[in-house]
């Protein structure tokens, strides 16, 4: 089944071809406009979900991170070893992820509370993770694992399981022949390389046929920063892709606007894309109210599989910075890199097991919630905000065993999220202060909900 799925696929890749390109490119000279109500209807899923699974999978996974006795390597492998293309290419013909199974990797996601899943379609280092028909010996065709499709046993487990299905997918290409900062180490390419080629005869397609095959509800795109790409490509690249799909959600490094790792934009309305992508931090005090944004972070010290790397994060800093994200009004995009032969390592599928404990009985404090009223967050914890419902976040006990919260309103019942166990108030100059247990409940992070007589009045 899953052979005649792929090939179906294929085939209705080819059946489209040059006609329906030729018609997207010619709907994208029509300039595509939204209103800021239809973009925050578009936008609603995803400023809802507020928790996504980063997924870093290729051919860098088989040397596992090593390399000539040296042991700190990831997705960027290629490069950072230098390594002749030519050399690196032996990685497809060992890559055969037999242990891969897209409704085990689905169900990790979901019983964590993940609402959407990003994996990378192709990486800088240009291998594709799909049949593509634009380079067909450097795709997934070209491995032992041929003849199965693993974005889109993805896809449909994704579909199965009420989860968003996304992909990522690199502007920068190292391997291939047309991409104008070509390294060094491609020695396989020998032509010079044109940069507008690239674009229209290979990028294009092949992002067109990711939106037709798999329908993603994300484009993440990434290498961005190289001088060749420029805001022009981003445009006309933008255009064309909203031409195929008026859906679809676009991240901000489709242009060239985005502030090095703390990723947001620097070119306000001017900036291409839909939203920002802060990478392995968390911004201090969020960003004005209709701004888009999503933290990209690892579970460890790498993005692609490195079985050195046993520098795990702990469960309860992974659900704090969920928390913290939230409590800004963004997303948490956390990653894992499976192995070569299919896995997610067992310390991710660990963490993402415990997460998911504690968003069983917390999920809905962090879940179609808003950004906390406060203008910065509390030393004890964090604040989201859903309505007249406030739900407090305690990661430390404060010192006197209270907190206070500063609003105006009369409070009409504040409980353990939990254990729906009421606790007491009193009012204060300052607001209300609410008497917390003798000890947290909840390791993690334990929440309060409080309910107010209306949305929240601060002082």
């Amino acid at each position: 089944m899953k052979k005649m799925l792929t090939a179906w696929v294929l085939a209705g890749m080819m059946l489209t071809g040059v006609a329906a390109r030729a018609a997207d490119q010619g709907a994208a000279k029509a300039e595509w406009q939204e209103t800021p109500a239809q973009k925050a209807a578009r936008m609603k899923w995803f400023d809802d979900a507020r928790f996504g699974l980063f997924i870093h999978w290729g051919l860098y996974a088989v040397p596992a991170g090593e390399w000539n006795g040296k042991t700190s390597y990831g997705e960027w492998f290629l490069h950072e070893t230098k390594m002749p293309l030519s050399k690196y290419r032996a990685f497809r013909d060992q890559f055969n992820p037999v242990k891969f199974d897209a409704d085990a990797w689905v169900k990790a996601a979901k019983n964590a509370g993940v609402k959407y899943i990003v994996i990378t379609s192709k990486h800088h280092d240009g291998f594709c993770l799909w049949p593509t028909l634009q380079n067909r010996d450097w795709n997934i065709t070209a491995t032992p694992f041929r003849g199965r499709d693993p974005l889109q046993e993805l896809a449909e487990a994704c579909t199965k399981n009420d989860i968003r299905f996304c992909l990522y997918h690199s502007i920068m290409d190292w391997a291939h022949a047309d991409y104008a900062l070509r390294r060094e180490y491609n020695d396989v390419a020998k032509d010079k390389p044109d940069m507008d080629r690239y674009v229209e005869n290979y990028l294009k397609p092949q992002l067109q046929e990711l939106i037709r095959a798999y329908h993603p509800g994300i484009l993440w795109f990434d290498g961005e920063w190289e001088k060749c790409w420029t805001d022009q490509y981003g445009t006309d690249l933008e255009q064309f892709l909203r031409a195929i799909d008026p859906k679809l959600i676009i991240n901000n490094r489709i242009g060239k606007s985005r502030a090095g790792m703390n990723g947001m934009d620097t070119k306000g309305t001017k900036a291409l894309g839909d939203y920002g992508t802060p990478e392995q931090q968390i911004p201090a005090n969020g960003f004005p109210k209709g701004m888009y944004w999503e933290s990209c972070m690892t579970m460890n010290g790498h993005w692609g599989y490195n079985k050195a790397d046993q520098n795990w994060k702990s469960a309860t800093e992974l659900i704090q910075k969920l928390v913290d994200c939230a409590s800004k009004g963004g997303n948490y995009l956390l990653n894992v890199g499976p192995t070569a032969a299919g896995e997610i390592p067992a310390p991710s599928r660990e963490l993402l097991a415990e997460m998911g404990r504690w968003m069983k009985v917390n999920g809905e404090s962090v879940r179609e919630t808003a950004a906390s009223p406060f203008p910065k967050p509390f030393a004890w914890g964090r604040v989201t905000a859903k309505g007249d419902t406030l739900y407090v976040h305690v990661f430390t006990m404060p010192r006197d065993g209270s907190l206070v919260l500063p609003v105006k309103n009369k409070v009409k019942r504040v409980s353990l999220l939990a254990s729906d166990g009421k606790l007491l108030t009193t009012s204060v100059i300052d607001g209300v202060s609410i008497i917390l247990p003798k000890s947290l409940p909840d390791k993690h992070d334990t929440v309060i909900k409080v309910k107010l007589d209306g949305e929240p009045v601060m002082f």
